[in-house]
C-alpha cells in the first residue's frame, strides 16, 4: 500500500535549512553523487540489529530506520545484509539471498524515500566471524541445533578469529566464484527494492577483509601472499557488483584502514593490513568505479587495544581522500554537529557517517542543527514540537 501523501515529507525533508544565510554550513548543504542527491551530508551508518528471522526485514526495522528518516537523516544505510545464509554474523541478521526478501525490503525503502532520505544497503558476508549469537542474547558460537552453521563457516584460510569463534574452512576457487555470483544476485535484488546507494562491506574482519589482510589470509594460490594477490578476490567481487549496479546510482565500499596490530594509527604491518595497503586498495577501487570509500578500521584481530576516542578514525578518511582523490566518509565517535562541520570544512571527508549517536538520539540531525545554529525544517507531523522558531498553526 502506498503511503498517503499527507504522511510524506520528501518534497521538503526534515532537516532542510530555512535560513539562506546559513549556506556556509557544509553539513547541512546538499550533496550529489551520480544522480542521487542527499539533502544533507549526515549518513546513518549500518548497524546490525539482530532482529530478523530467516533474513527477512520486518516492522522493527521500519520503525527503527523510519525514525531516522522522519528526523532528517540525509542518507540511511541499512545494516549488513548477508548475500547467503551462512554469510550472516548471527542467525538473526538480514539477508538478500532470495527473491522473497525483495518486497519487505521495498516497504522499508519506500518509507525512507517518502521522508526524503536516500536509502542505502550494505551487502556483506561475515566470513570467519559468522554463526555467532547477538550481543544481547549471549555473544557465543551458535551450533547447528540452535539455528547456526558453526560447522560450515568459511574464510580465505582456516584460521579462526579467536578461540570463541568457529574454525573456518578455506574456500575453494570454485566456491569463491559461486559466492561472487551471490553478491551480484543480491545487488540486483537491492536495485529491484529501490535501494539508491550500494555499499559493499570489506571491513571489520568479515569475508572480504579476510582476503585483504595477511593476518587472516594464508593462501598460497593467486589469492594469497602478495598485496596484489590479497586484493584480487575483493576487487573481483566488487567489480562484478559494480557491473550490474545502475551506473547512475552511488556505489560505496566500506574498508578497514588498518588492522591496528600496532597501537600507533599509521604504523606499518606489511604482511598484515595497514593504512598504506588500504590506500593502494582504494586506488584500485576508484579504477573500477567506486564513488565513495567509507573509512573505518579494525575488527580483524582479537584483543587489540585501539587508539579510540572522539574522531579517532577521521585521519584515515583524510589521508585516503587526499592520496587517492576519491570522496570519503568519516566515521568513529562523531557525536556533535560541530565535529561533523569541522571535518567537512577542513576537507577531511565528504560525508559524515554516524552510528551509535543515532541510537542515543534518533533526532541527532536536528540536535546537531540546533548546536550549529542552523534553522531547519522538522517533519510536518512534528513541527509543533520545534521550539526554535514560530510555526504557523495548522488550519485543521
Amino acid at each position: 500500500m502506498a503511503l498517503p501523501s499527507a504522511a510524506q515529507n520528501k518534497s521538503f525533508p526534515a532537516a532542510t535549512p530555512f535560513d539562506s544565510s546559513k549556506k556556509d554550513s557544509l553539513l547541512y548543504s546538499p550533496i550529489t553523487t551520480k544522480s542521487v542527491t542527499a539533502h544533507n551530508k549526515i549518513v546513518v551508518a549500518p548497524m546490525c540489529m539482530y532482529s530478523a528471522d530467516n533474513g527477512y526485514i520486518n516492522d522493527f526495522h521500519l520503525a527503527h530506520l523510519g525514525a531516522f528518516a522522519l528526523k532528517g537523516a540525509g542518507s540511511i544505510i541499512i545494516e549488513a545484509t548477508g548475500v547467503e545464509p551462512r554469510g550472516r554474523i548471527s542467525p538473526h541478521d538480514l539477508g538478500l539471498w532470495e527473491d522473497g526478501q525483495i518486497a519487505p525490503l521495498k516497504k522499508v525503502v519506500d518509507f525512507l524515500k517518502a521522508q526524503g532520505s536516500v536509502p542505502g544497503i550494505q551487502l556483506a558476508h561475515a566470513g570467519r566471524k559468522a554463526s555467532m549469537g547477538s550481543p544481547f542474547a549471549g555473544y557465543r558460537l551458535v551450533p547447528e541445533e540452535e539455528g547456526g552453521w558453526s560447522q560450515d563457516v568459511v574464510s580465505s584460510s582456516d584460521i579462526p578469529f579467536d578461540e570463541h569463534h568457529a574454525k573456518p574452512r578455506a574456500l575453494t576457487i570454485d566456491e569463491m566464484m559461486e559466492l561472487k555470483q551471490k553478491w551480484v544476485d543480491a545487488a540486483i535484488r537491492a536495485d529491484k527494492a529501490g535501494i539508491e546507494l550500494m555499499q559493499i562491506h570489506s571491513a571489520h574482519g568479515y569475508l572480504l577483509h579476510n582476503f585483504l589482510s595477511g593476518n587472516a589470509n594464508q593462501r598460497t594460490d593467486q589469492y594469497g601472499g602478495s598485496l596484489e594477490n590479497r586484493l584480487r578476490y575483493p576487487l573481483e567481487v566488487i567489480k562484478a557488483v559494480r557491473d550490474v549496479w545502475p551506473a547512475d546510482k552511488p556505489f560505496w565500499v566500506r574498508l578497514s584502514s588498518s588492522d591496528h596490530k600496532n597501537y600507533e594509527t599509521f604504523s606499518k604491518d606489511d604482511n598484515g593490513w595497514d593504512i598504506y595497503q588500504a590506500i593502494e586498495y582504494s586506488k584500485e577501487l576508484k579504477k573500477i568505479g567506486v564513488d565513495v570509500i567509507d573509512c573505518s578500521s579494525g575488527g580483524n584481530l582479537p584483543a587489540i587495544k585501539y587508539p579510540a576516542g572522539p574522531l579517532w578514525q577521521v585521519p584515515f578518511s583524510e589521508i585516503i581522500k587526499k592520496e587517492v582523490g576519491i570522496a570519503t566518509g568519516a566515521v568513529g565517535i562523531i557525536t556533535k554537529g560541530s565535529e561533523g562541520e569541522s571535518i567537512l570544512q577542513e576537507n577531511k571527508a565528504d560525508y559524515i557517517c554516524v552510528a551509535r549517536e543515532f541510537l542515543r538520539d534518533s533526532g541527532f540531525v536536528l540536535t546537531a542543527a540546533r548546536e550549529l545554529g542552523v534553522s531547519v525544517k522538522w517533519a510536518n507531523q512534528f513541527e509543533r514540537a520545534d521550539r526554535e522558531r514560530e510555526v504557523p498553526k495548522s488550519k485543521f
